[in-house]
C-alpha cells in the first residue's frame, strides 16, 4: 500500500489505527474485546513499522541508508526493555494494567506535531484518485495470505495442547492452510482481482534468487531476536523466581548488545562502501555460538554464563537484523524500493510468528507430557498453567524434590527453542558463503573481461 498511497498520510493513518486499538484494549470489558483491540494494534503497528522503513528508504541515499535503517532497532530495544518494566509498574500500582495501553495515547499525542509538520510527504502517484489507488491494492491476495497464516498458526498452536495432533480439528486446520496457500499462489500467478504489476507478492523477485536469500537471512535474524526475548525471561522466572519487572532487567544485557550491534553495523556499512556481507557472516557465527550455548543451559548454570551466552546471540542477531532492508534495495531498481521494503518487512514480521508458534508448541507439548509422568495426579490444565508461569503457588506447594524435577523439565525444554536459532544461523552462514563465492566469481569474470578488452585494444594498436 505504501507504493500506492502517500507514504506520510498512510503512516499517519496507521498510527491512528494503533491508537484506536490501544483504546479498545485499555477499556476492554472482556477477553474477547482485549483480543480484538490487540488485533487492531497489530494491524496498525505493522503498518507503522513498514511505513517508517519506507520513509527512511525514500528520504536517504543508498550510502547512508544502512545507518538510518538501523535506528528503528534503537526504539525496538528501548521498547523491549521499558515494556515489561512499565507494564509491571502499572500492574503493581494503583494505576492498573489498563494504563499499559493508555500510555500509548499519551505518547501518540506528543508525537502528532512531528507526524504532521516534520514527516516529509512522499507520493509515487500524485493526482491519482483514491479509488484508482485502491484498485491497485491486492485485497484478495491479502485475505488469502491472512487465511494461510491464521489456519497454519492455529494448527501449530492448538496441536497437542488443546487438541491431539491427529484430531479432526487440527487436521482440518492444516488442510485449510494448504488449500488456501495453493489458492493464494494461483491468484498471484493469474493476477485474479488485481493488475499483474500490483499483486501482493512481487513475482519479479522470484526470478532474482538473491532477494529470496536476503529474505531468508532476515528471517534468521528476527528468529534469533524474538526467541530469547520470550524464553530468557521464562528461564529466570522459573530458576530464580523473578517477577515480570525483574525479568525485564535480566534481559537488559541481551537487548543492549543487540541494539548496539544493530547501530554499529548500519554505521560501518554506510561508512565502508556498503560492505554488508561480513556482517551477515559474523552475525550468523555469533548467533550460532550463542544459541548452541543457550541450548546447553541447565538450572545450575551460573547466571553470568547465561548473560554471556545471551550477549553472543544479541550481538550476532543485531549485526544483521536491519541490514537486509538496505541490501534488498541495493538489488532492485529505484522504482521498486517500496516493494523491496514491503518484502523484507513481510519476512521480518511473519518469520517470528511461525518460529515462535513452533518453539512454543514444542516447549508446551514436551513439558506437558514429561511433567504428567512426574505428577500423574495433576490435570492437563494444571500442568499447562504452571508451564505458562501462572501457577507459581501450585509449584511452590510441591515438596522440594518434585519442584526441582518440574523446573528441570521446564528448563530442558526451554533449551529446545534455541534449536530454531542455531539452525537459522547456520542457514545465514551458508547464504553468506554463497554470496561471497558469487561476488568473487563476478569479480573474476569482470577482471577477465577487462583484461581481454585491454588485450584486444593493444593488438589493434600494434596493428
Amino acid at each position: 500500500m505504501y507504493g500506492r498511497f502517500n507514504v506520510k498520510w498512510l503512516y499517519f493513518a496507521c498510527v491512528g489505527l494503533f491508537e484506536v486499538g490501544s483504546t479498545v484494549c485499555g477499556a476492554a470489558p472482556s477477553m474477547a474485546a482485549l483480543i480484538t483491540g490487540r488485533a487492531i494494534c497489530g494491524f496498525g503497528g505493522a503498518g507503522m513499522y513498514t511505513g517508517s522503513m519506507a520513509l527512511l528508504s525514500l528520504t536517504t541515499t543508498e550510502k547512508e541508508r544502512p545507518f538510518y535503517l538501523g535506528l528503528p532497532g534503537l526504539t525496538w530495544g528501548a521498547g523491549t526493555v521499558l515494556g515489561p518494566i512499565l507494564g509491571g509498574a502499572f500492574t503493581d500500582s494503583s494505576a492498573g494494567w489498563r494504563w499499559a495501553f493508555y500510555i500509548n495515547l499519551c505518547i501518540g499525542a506528543l508525537c502528532v506535531p512531528v507526524y504532521i509538520f516534520l514527516v516529509p510527504s512522499k507520493d509515487a502517484h500524485p493526482g491519482l484518485s483514491f479509488w484508482r489507488r485502491l484498485a491497485g491494492v491486492d485485497l484478495l491476495g491479502f485475505v488469502l495470505m491472512t487465511g494461510t497464516f491464521t489456519a497454519g498458526l492455529m494448527a501449530i498452536s492448538f496441536g497437542g495442547t488443546d487438541y491431539p495432533w491427529d484430531s479432526p480439528q487440527i487436521i482440518a486446520l492444516f488442510v485449510v492452510a494448504g488449500v488456501v496457500t495453493l489458492l493464494f499462489w494461483m491468484q498471484q500467478f493469474l493476477a485474479v482481482g488485481v493488475a499483474r504489476e500490483h499483486v501482493s507478492f512481487p513475482l519479479a523477485f522470484l526470478r532474482d534468487h538473491r532477494l529470496l536469500l536476503v529474505a531468508l537471512v532476515e528471517a534468521s535474524a528476527i528468529t534469533a531476536t524474538f526467541i530469547p526475548i520470550y524464553f530468557l525471561p521464562l528461564f529466570f522466572q522459573f530458576v530464580h523466581g523473578d517477577s515480570a519487572l525483574a525479568t525485564g532487567v535480566r534481559i537488559l544485557p541481551y537487548v543492549v548488545f543487540c541494539v548496539f550491534s544493530c547501530l554499529l553495523s548500519g554505521h560501518l556499512v554506510s561508512k565502508n562502501n556498503a560492505q554488508w556481507l561480513p556482517w551477515f557472516l559474523a552475525g550468523g557465527a555469533f548467533v550460532l555460538a550463542g544459541s548452541v550455548a543457550l541450548y546447553t543451559v541447565t538450572e545450575t548454570t551460573p547466571t553470568a554464563q547465561v548473560y554471556g551466552f545471551s550477549i553472543l546471540v544479541g550481538f550476532g542477531a543485531g549485526a544483521y537484523l536491519q541490514l537486509p532492508f538496505a541490501v534488498a534495495q541495493m538489488l532492485v531498481d529505484p522504482q521498486h524500493i517500496t516493494t523491496a521494503v514491503g518484502f523484507m518487512a513481510f519476512a521480518q514480521l511473519s518469520a517470528p510468528s511461525v518460529s515462535m508458534a513452533i518453539a512454543n508448541a514444542v516447549f508446551i507439548n514436551r513439558s506437558t507430557i514429561q511433567i504428567a509422568r512426574v505428577l500423574p495426579s495433576w490435570s492437563r490444565g494444571e500442568i499447562q498453567r504452571v508451564i505458562s508461569g501462572l501457577g507459581g503457588s501450585e509449584l511452590a506447594a510441591l515438596d522440594e524434590a518434585l519442584s526441582a524435577r518440574v523446573i528441570q523439565i521446564i528448563v530442558r525444554n526451554i533449551g529446545k527453542a534455541y534449536i530454531l536459532c542455531f539452525v537459522g544461523a547456520a542457514v545465514a552462514i551458508l547464504i553468506s558463503v554463497y554470496f561471497a563465492v558469487d561476488q568473487f566469481a563476478s569479480r573474476e569474470k569482470k577482471d577477465g573481461k577487462a583484461s581481454s578488452d585491454g588485450g584486444d585494444e593493444s593488438d589493434a594498436s600494434a596493428a
